[in-house]
């Protein structure tokens, strides 16, 4: 099973990333042992996480999350949706 998840920052910011053991890799970041961009902002907490049967299919949601704007990842986070819906 592969894992995509969105980390928040202390900074306010999301890192979105994709690995196979979730528990392990969230400790990578917090220990700063994880991605360029955790090591150099602080990591806070495992937002959310979808589940894949295949890397490749998590590879390619985290891609799509990736292109997204902080307010898209913040509803997929909050309600499970990423659009902002028109008023």
């Amino acid at each position: 099973m592969w894992f995509v998840y969105i980390l928040s920052c202390e900074d306010g910011s999301f890192y979105a990333g994709t690995k196979n053991d979730l528990e392990r890799r969230f400790k990578e970041h917090r220990d700063k042992k994880g991605g360029r961009y955790t090591k150099i902002h602080k990591v806070d907490e495992n937002l959310y996480f979808e589940n894949f049967s295949t890397q490749r299919e998590a590879l390619s949601r985290e891609r799509q999350i990736k292109g997204w704007t902080h307010k898209e990842k913040e509803n997929l986070i909050n309600f499970g949706k990423p659009k902002i819906s028109a008023v």
